[in-house]
């Protein structure tokens, strides 16, 4: 392998549904396991459209690259000089190569660049089955695994994500498990192969190893194997051989005795298997740890992203309030009529008493909105240390599961971590420090039943908790990936980097939604004609909102 000469690509795209066009294109040349010289990477203008999904994603607008792309043709030029003949790798090369890349350079009459090589995703997906941090997204093996961030979505950022991969978490496998060549890794990656834990149906989550004493999984195994559909069936006798099964049954006839037994592989890098107490307790706290520090930078995360939807609020509330009331308006004056003429003006009647109970509900709806968002600040930078140093401490007190047969315990541990995280989501440092400083004082001052918060000696229950803390922890990494994936943060960004965008952005819409309660007001207008000619007098349903 120290003698192979292969690329790592990444694109980012105008989205996933042909044709597909490359907006940002990078690559970097590797000897072995090293990167060799600079990495390659061009904004391509293809003179489209960029579909505001995609835009979210990766940041890219048609203006932004009408601005700063080049013509493909240019940089497929320069790329296919950068390339030579080298074996493309990228996470995800089934979409890379054969849907983006390929399409695209037949469309634009390009021979194609380099060869088709390795996919890291499906040598990530094999070597680290089970996977420990739940899926193999990019981002959350980045977490995980706790490698530098190189800016997510951008072309760029995943090559140099993809090269940490390979030499911090890949290499280290690939290598125990006698894999030293590229011939033996794309072979290995390319060979067929099925996850051990089931993703799918009925069984999802099942180790298929349990299929040795679960007649009824056998079974199902048993009946994949014999599927009419081509590709189910290969899986199921993939399966199968793996498990030794030569015949139905084979593996119960003689329990016990399975005269050719296949290892079953445990979670790579992260082995539980006859570990005694005190190394299941060195996990824990590393996985407390782990979870503190996840649960810290998010909450710090979404403060800030909170603080400028609240800015954004305060500057449009009347906009949004007074469109909100129009609506009503509508709704109700054409429910109005639709009863009065159908039933007469008494049952009309009961329209606008609705009206002014919705009315009544909508303006409350702003004010708890208004005040939460008030509650909301963004933190100093003294307050961020002080809320990671907190969140450390009391995520001592998350034992996940820990009291499920203790009723009067499990109450008490849900209220107290209720109470947390109403703190964590309101920036309350004073009432994490309360429980960080004294957890039973403040439990006996709630008036809760006592909570014994010492660990319990027993392997299987600190397994379980290690587990149950593992699993709160993919929880947090996926509510990270999918703050950072939204609008809200695209806009915390952009904000940070120009203040002066907030009143920009505020008053385009603060234009666009005047322009739609005109149009609101002249329906509103018209429908009130209607119903002062039909009953004589101007409907009660008025459009004025509580300032």
């Amino acid at each position: 392998m120290q003698s192979a000469d292969w690329l790592i690509l990444d694109t980012e795209t105008t989205g996933t549904t042909a044709p597909i066009f490359v907006v940002d294109i990078a690559a970097q040349r590797m000897r072995g396991w090293e990167s060799v010289g600079e990495p390659f990477r061009r904004l391509l203008n293809h003179d489209k459209n960029i579909p505001p999904e995609a835009s979210r994603v990766h940041g890219y607008t048609r203006e932004i690259l009408e601005r700063d792309g080049e013509p493909p043709q240019q940089v497929y030029s320069e790329f296919g000089d950068y390339v030579g003949g080298l074996p493309v790798t990228s996470y995800n090369l089934e979409f890379d190569w054969d849907r983006v890349l390929v399409p695209e350079w037949r469309r634009l009459g390009i021979s194609p660049i380099g060869s088709r090589g390795l996919c890291a995703l499906r040598l990530a997906q094999r070597l680290l089955d089970p996977v420990p941090a739940g899926n193999c997204k990019l981002q959350t093996l980045r977490q995980y695994y706790r490698m530098e961030e190189r800016g997510a979505h951008t072309a760029l950022g995943d090559v140099m994500t993809v090269m940490d991969l390979f030499r911090h978490v890949l290499r280290p496998i690939a290598e125990e498990r006698g894999l030293t060549t590229w011939e033996a890794i794309t072979g290995y990656a390319d060979e067929e192969w099925y996850p051990s834990r089931i993703a799918f149906g009925k069984q999802k989550g099942k180790s298929v190893w349990s299929a040795r004493t679960d007649r009824e999984f056998l079974a199902w195994l048993e009946s994949l194997a014999q599927s009419s559909t081509a590709r189910t069936a290969r899986m199921g006798r993939w399966y199968l051989r793996n498990l030794n099964v030569e015949e139905p049954g084979m593996l119960f006839s003689m329990p016990g005795t399975v005269s050719r037994e296949t290892p079953e592989p445990q979670p790579t890098l992260v082995i539980l298997k006859n570990l005694e107490l005190e190394r299941l307790r060195v996990l824990i706290e590393e996985a407390r740890g782990r979870l503190a520090e996840l649960e810290a930078s998010f909450t710090i995360e979404k403060a800030k992203v909170d603080g400028v939807q609240a800015s954004l609020f305060q500057r449009l509330r009347q906009h949004y309030q007074k469109r909100d009331v129009l609506r009503l308006v509508l709704e109700y004056r054409r429910r109005f009529l639709d009863v009065l003429l159908r039933e007469g003006e008494e049952e009309a009647g009961h329209v606008e008493q609705e009206y002014r109970q919705a009315k009544e509900h909508c303006e409350q709806e702003y004010e708890e909105v208004a005040g939460t968002l008030s509650q909301k600040k963004q933190p100093t930078p003294a307050e961020e240390a002080e809320l990671v140093k907190l969140w450390k401490k009391l995520v001592k007190l998350y034992h996940p599961d820990r009291f499920a047969n203790e009723p009067d315990k499990l109450e008490t541990y849900s209220q107290l971590t209720a109470a947390i995280n109403r703190a964590k989501d309101t920036g309350d440092l004073e009432t994490l420090r309360q429980i960080a400083n004294d957890p039973q004082g403040f439990i006996l001052r709630q008036g809760w039943r006592n909570l014994d918060f010492a660990d319990d000696e027993q392997v299987a229950q600190l397994r379980k908790l290690w587990e149950s803390l593992e699993l709160e922890i993919l929880s947090v990494l996926e509510a990270s990936n999918q703050l950072r994936e939204s609008a809200e943060f695209e806009l915390y960004q952009l904000v940070t980097k120009k203040p002066e965008l907030l009143d920009q952005i505020a008053k385009k819409q603060s234009q666009s939604l005047e322009s739609e309660i005109a149009k609101l007001k002249s329906e509103a207008e018209e429908l009130a004609g209607e119903i002062e000619a039909l009953t004589g007098q101007r409907p009660a349903m008025e459009a004025e909102a509580k300032p």
